[in-house]
């Protein structure tokens, strides 16, 4: 947030706000995986990676076969060709672990039938200018927080009564290391170079489509701008030329089917000759210097049913294919292609899967 303006940040851009520069140099590679019991039509497991808030990869229970979102990610295979084949033999691990891990969290939990979760949410961010690196993983329970790991610390961190013993356990493991290593090492060198070979994709800039929509004349006043990118932007009204922060409410951020991104500003005000001449919705889109304004006019505001429809289906899309509405970060994986798998729920350490290769030349 910059001056009370909702803003989206994710990558190298210049961004001027109120005459305010901001180079934006930093990088993420965030993904998700859902697990589910007695889940009939969807599938059980679900992994999707996403670099700079785009998807780039997805693997489900029901396909076993890891996907591209789009076609330059494919160029990874020329540093690294046994890359597809390495990334569908560790998600295949990741679905028979997750299959695991919940049967002992309901035993943890003392749950027999019925639905449940598992959401693990991982990965890493990097400063292109520094050169600094942050790893983060969080696992939930039912959508409540269960554990998460700080590199920082190099220690698991209950958030769950439940947690506490699996926290203990998982300390004295002596995995520590390795988990921090996953995040801070492996996760960042994949990063930088799914950047590279798609920064003509991801560079690019892309202006929104503004409009002003309204339910019944009663209703907010809907300012939607949708098919932008980066995500780096912000959308905010402003009064005779100045922001407004009360009557207004923003919308997360949402995707696009194409990669590109939209978002919502609701203002709470009635539409009179008068309000006509005094308030617009402003967007601005990192990289480009003139923003995008639309000034309130009635004569201009479009029923909006079509646009929730259109946002709840995507709303739906997103929480079915993101873990029901939770960030998750993709797990780095090593040149030798083998994941450090860890199987959390579980009490016994020696029920936990080996590190990875290269996590224990590293530490050693």
């Amino acid at each position: 947030m910059i001056a009370g303006i909702s803003v989206h940040l994710c990558k190298h851009n210049q961004f001027i706000i109120a005459g305010i520069s901001f180079l934006l140099l930093m990088h993420t590679l965030k993904g998700f995986t859902t697990s589910s019991s007695q889940t009939a039509k969807l599938p059980e497991y679900w992994e999707v990676t996403y670099v700079d808030d785009v998807e780039i990869l997805h693997f489900d229970s029901n396909s076993r076969k890891t996907k591209a979102k789009l076609d330059w990610v494919d160029n990874i295979t020329a540093k690294d060709p046994e890359f597809w084949k390495r990334e569908n033999e560790n998600n295949i691990v990741n679905e028979q672990v997750s299959k695991v891990n919940i049967e002992i969290a309901k035993e943890h939990f003392n749950h027999t039938g019925g639905v449940h979760l598992i959401q693990r949410m991982y990965g890493c961010e990097w400063d292109e200018e520094t050169g600094e690196v942050d790893g983060w993983e969080h696992y939930s329970y039912d959508s409540e927080d269960f554990i998460s790991f700080e590199p920082r610390t190099t220690r698991w961190i209950a958030a769950h009564p439940q947690a506490s013993i699996t926290k203990n356990k998982l300390d004295q493991v002596g995995l520590n290391e390795h988990k921090k290593y996953s995040l801070t090492e492996i996760c960042p060198f994949f990063l930088k170079n799914h950047v590279i070979n798609g920064q003509d994709f991801l560079m690019r800039t892309e202006l929104p489509t503004v409009s002003l929509l309204q339910k019944t004349p009663s209703s907010p006043v809907t300012c939607h701008a949708t098919g932008f990118y980066p995500a780096t932007s912000a959308l905010f009204w402003r009064k005779d030329d100045e922001e407004l922060h009360e009557d207004v409410e923003m919308v997360q951020l949402l995707p696009n089917h194409d990669g590109t991104f939209q978002t919502t500003a609701h203002l709470r005000v009635e539409v009179t000759p008068d309000a006509e001449g005094e308030y617009e919705c402003v967007f601005q889109l990192a990289g480009v210097k003139e923003a995008v304004v639309v000034k309130l006019d009635s004569r201009s505001i479009l029923s909006n049913e079509i646009l929730v429809a259109s946002a709840v289906s995507l709303w739906v899309l997103a929480l079915l294919t993101a873990g029901l509405a939770v960030v998750l970060v993709k797990h780095g994986r090593t040149k030798q292609g083998e994941g450090c798998q860890d199987l959390v729920f579980r009490e016994d350490p020696k029920r936990t899967s080996r590190p990875c290769a290269t996590c224990d030349k590293k530490s050693s």
